[in-house]
Formats: C-alpha cells, structure tokens, sequence
C-alpha cells in the first residue's frame, strides 16, 4: 500500500477527507487512485491494462470489489465512454476440481 494512503478507519478518526489520489481502490492488493492514474497516463486504456500494470483487480475478489471504480477512473481520465470500457477478465486464482478426484484408492478396491 502507498505510504500516503489512508484507511477509512484513519480518516474517521481524525475527521478528514483524503486528497482524492490517496484512496484505496483495490482492497485486495492494495492499490490506490493515484496508482491507477499513473497508469492510464502511462497507457493502459482497459480494465486489463491497469490490472496488468498495478495487480488491481488481481486479489481474491477477482475485482468484483474495485472493477466498476477502475472503469469509471479510466472514463475519467480518458474521456472514453464508460459503456464502451471491456470489463476485466476474470480469472480464478485455482482450478476447478471435480470431486470424484477427492475419492481415496481404497474406496475403488
């Protein structure tokens, strides 16, 4: 996490409103706004393309979480049409496993 982020509990306690940069977006990894920002101005056009970038998007939500905020920074940003950005791909971080691959060898003697 950026140095100058900070957590709603830390702004709750001190009353006070985050310069807009310093919002935490990803939870999962832990990735600001300004890192996002840097990163669209750095090129990434796509939901994929921060992701690939920053590891937003990349924690165990899957960007379930932070998906929709990225779309609306890079809208933002680049003055593309929120409805025309690719949501990001999800990818599980395991493999499904089908559960007769649980079964012991001693169940098939």
């Amino acid at each position: 996490m950026s140095s100058n982020a900070k957590s709603p509990e830390t702004l709750k306690n001190n009353n006070q409103e985050p310069a807009k940069e310093d919002v935490l977006i990803c939870r999962c990894q832990e990735v600001t706004e300004s890192e996002i920002v840097a990163a669209i101005r750095d090129g990434a056009t796509t939901v994929d393309g921060v992701k690939r970038r920053t590891r937003a998007g990349m924690g165990l939500c899957q960007g379930k979480t932070c998906g929709r905020l990225i779309q609306r920074i890079i809208a933002r940003e680049t003055g593309i049409n929120p409805a025309e950005i690719i949501p990001q791909k999800s990818r599980m971080p395991v493999r499904p496993v089908k559960i007769g691959s649980f079964e012991s060898e001693a169940d098939h003697e």
